[in-house]
């Protein structure tokens, strides 16, 4: 009897998304499971998206450990009728589905076609012929051997051993000098890591850097702190150079822009991100309609962000849309940097460590101040050193009468 079930293959989430890595399976093999109950969370270039059954059934199989990097396409599980028995049934791929397997002798004919061929999809094969890489000399690092295109990548450039596929492939943990640990480059970190190479390929990239006195800013900031602790909001400088930062690009809109072909796009509206540093790299979640909002609503919607960002629940929203980027090299100690724009927006900003400053006054005394430092990376194409120096201005001003920032509290 023939048994049709059905591969749920890896879905298209959106925002060009091509790849993605299993971070947790809630659900085994023999599992019952519901529609839209999530059976799996899957770590994406924007954030840890929650997989839905796309119907009712059984899981017969699934087809990637924890920890696998996982394609757009590629067969995720497979869900059988409800009363199945997984663990009682052998399946064989098909193209309608899973076949419930036949007697013995197509079985044995079936196996030799597949030790014979190589699993790899025509994409991979076409790499294969222009990088001129023998596909029957590489092992497959995908599922049930399946070749990828990163293993025809390695093989290429000699980074891994091409073998027989009767061989056993041999990784070194030392080389000529001692022994070192290899850490794959994949989840966040290698997102981020192309995300950087994209912005470098793509941005003419020239840092401004300068400073502000936020001597009265400190102490304005620590009464209003006192006041929000007892409402449990954590006030940081942030909502202050924020309700600046917005400012300053109104009256300088080419730092609120990005470079699409031949055409620079003013954004009219300000959201702004927030780089948030977590173990598995860095994610930037973006404070939506950031001129429309009181310093107390920043605090707190920054202080949620953080939190999620922390706990891995962001969702694709709260990391779209942003036009100018923080990073807060300063929560860690940094005091100036040259920051990589978060493309394909056209600036960022990277507030130091606020530190004690001597300073001479007219009258030729010497006092203590508190310094901000600023460093502010743009694309030059988009905008002049000029410009980008009166930008920096603007801020300083509000910072350092942070009165003007309060008004409408």
């Amino acid at each position: 009897m023939v048994k049709i079930s059905y591969e749920f293959k890896f879905p298209d989430v959106g925002e060009g998304i091509t790849e993605g890595e299993i971070v947790k399976w809630l659900v085994k093999e023999g599992d019952y499971v519901k529609l839209d109950q999530v059976i799996a969370k899957i770590e994406t270039d924007k954030a840890v998206v929650d997989i839905p059954s796309p119907k009712e059934g059984i899981i017969l199989k699934i087809n990637f450990k924890e920890g696998s990097t996982i394609k757009v396409g590629e067969v995720l599980v497979v869900i059988g009728e409800k009363g199945e028995n997984a663990s009682k049934k052998k399946y064989a791929s098909s193209v309608v589905g899973f076949l419930e397997e036949a007697k013995e002798e197509p079985k044995v004919k079936k196996e030799k076609k597949e030790i014979k061929g190589i699993l790899a999809t025509p994409n991979v094969r076409k790499l294969a012929k222009e990088l001129k890489v023998d596909l029957s000399k590489v092992n497959g690092s995908g599922p049930n051997g399946r070749l990828t295109r990163d293993d025809v990548n390695r093989a290429s450039k000699g980074e891994v051993k091409v073998t027989k596929s009767s061989e056993i492939k041999v990784q070194k943990k030392y080389d000529m000098y001692g022994y070192v640990e290899r850490i794959p480059l994949k989840g966040i970190r290698k997102v981020v890591a192309n995300n950087m190479r994209n912005s470098i390929d793509n941005a003419a990239h020239v840092c401004h850097m300068d400073e502000a006195d936020v001597t009265h800013l400190f102490n304005v900031r620590k009464k209003e702190k006192e006041i929000l602790d007892s409402k449990g909001i954590k006030l940081t400088f942030l909502p202050f150079l924020i309700k600046a930062i917005v400012s300053g690009l109104k009256e300088h809109p080419y730092l609120n822009a990005s470079l699409e072909d031949d055409e620079i796009i003013l954004k009219k509206y300000y959201n702004i991100g927030i780089a948030v540093d977590i173990p598995e790299g860095l994610v930037v979640p973006v404070v939506k309609g950031a001129d429309k909002k009181t310093i107390q609503q920043l605090a707190k919607e920054i202080e949620d962000l953080a939190d999620k960002a922390r706990q891995r629940t962001l969702d694709l929203m709260d990391m779209k849309g942003g036009t100018f980027t923080i990073t807060n090299v300063g929560s860690i100690g940094g005091i100036f940097a040259t920051p990589i724009i978060n493309y394909p927006e056209v600036a960022i900003l990277a507030p130091g460590r606020i530190y004690d400053k001597v300073s001479v006054n007219t009258r030729g005394g010497v006092t203590i101040r508190k310094v901000m430092p600023l460093s502010l990376s743009f694309d030059h194409r988009v905008l002049d050193g000029a410009e980008a120096a009166r930008f920096v201005n603007k801020i300083k001003k509000l910072l350092e009468n942070p009165d003007f920032l309060l008004v409408e509290e």
